[in-house]
């Protein structure tokens, strides 16, 4: 797979995570759906926004916007672990989303140190 083909298919494979967290949210316990259901929203949609902006950047650019990347990826899975952690998702689906954000977190650093290894002098 060459590094050009990175950024849809991790931008795809976020948009299908993202397309199950949201019916995971629906079934979120009311009590926590605003607020650590909220701030896991908000992260995912922080990432799509970060990685759909990464495609459209500058060789150069881009990399520091994938390190943006990898900083939401990191807080999305760390609010993910709570909310599991708590019991406001199921281990089923707790398990999925983690694996999908961890081939995405695969994707994005396979794509930033390709990336740098072509800016770096050799």
């Amino acid at each position: 797979m060459n590094k050009s083909s990175h950024p849809p298919i991790a931008l795809i494979k976020t948009k299908s995570a993202y397309s199950l967290w949201f019916q995971t949210l629906a079934e979120f316990p009311k009590v926590y759906r605003y607020n650590l259901g909220g701030k896991i929203e908000g992260y995912f949609l922080l990432l799509l926004e970060s990685l759909f902006i990464a495609s459209y950047l500058s060789k150069e650019k881009k990399i520091a916007q994938l390190s943006i990347v990898v900083l939401k990826l990191d807080n999305l899975k760390f609010f993910l672990q709570l909310a599991w952690e708590n019991k406001c998702i199921s281990n089923d689906k707790y398990s999925v989303l983690s694996e999908n954000l961890n081939e995405i977190g695969r994707m994005v650093g396979g794509w930033k140190r390709g990336l740098e290894k072509q800016n770096s002098p050799e």
